[in-house]
């Protein structure tokens, strides 16, 4: 997979998994990472899919209805990547920290939905329900972050407390903020992500 790869400092662990919106690429999301942890390992990743111009990571259908098939599929091409990656650049598979946004952030979840501990924590900005109907594995203590918008066309509200749901009942630790800008990710969300990860993921006082 396309992406590109900056070692952090030695002295941490967390390696920031960066997976960008429809039509983006491996460079939209890096000023997110210098916000949440300039120290960090950074992997920012390319989706394979081309629709029509636009990168994705899996297909869809239509608009908010997935390629079930190709969703499974890709969401295993991800993660094997990610264990390659780790071998090859040499970070802890086991501090890697998703940070996505749209669909970025759907493939993220599906990662959540498909593997047992596939990721230390995640970041999900404007998220979608990846699957219905399939039994969860367990997310006990997983620190989740989940950005929405209360007026969001594209993911309505339903489909952010349905991922909320279905994330806490597995035991997943969910802080949920709303916004009021749409699908846009705002720089509240992001300033609010950063002070969850300093307190859920680094260990950091926010104060």
């Amino acid at each position: 997979m396309h992406h590109i790869y900056k070692r952090g400092d030695e002295r941490t662990k967390e390696t920031l998994l960066l997976l960008h919106g429809t039509g983006g690429d491996e460079n939209d999301l890096l000023p997110l990472a210098d916000m949440i942890d300039p120290m960090a390992n950074v992997l920012s990743v390319r989706g394979n899919v081309d629709e029509n111009g636009m990168n994705r990571f899996f297909r869809r259908l239509s608009e908010g209805v997935f390629d079930e098939e190709d969703l499974i599929f890709r969401t295993k091409e991800l993660y094997d990547f990610i264990d390659e990656a780790s071998v090859k650049y040499g970070f802890d598979r086991s501090h890697v920290v998703a940070v996505g946004y749209s669909n970025g952030a759907n493939i993220a979840a599906s990662l959540l939905y498909h593997y047992e501990r596939p990721l230390r924590a995640a970041a999900l900005h404007h998220p979608m329900v990846p699957r219905s109907g399939i039994d969860l594995p367990d997310m006990s203590g997983l620190p989740v972050f989940i950005g929405a918008g209360e007026n969001d066309p594209i993911c309505p509200p339903e489909q952010t407390e349905k991922l909320n749901k279905d994330l806490t009942k597995q035991g997943a630790a969910v802080e949920l903020f709303w916004e009021q800008q749409g699908h846009q990710l705002s720089r509240g969300e992001v300033d609010r992500a950063t002070l969850w990860y300093k307190s859920e993921v680094s260990g950091v006082d926010p104060s």
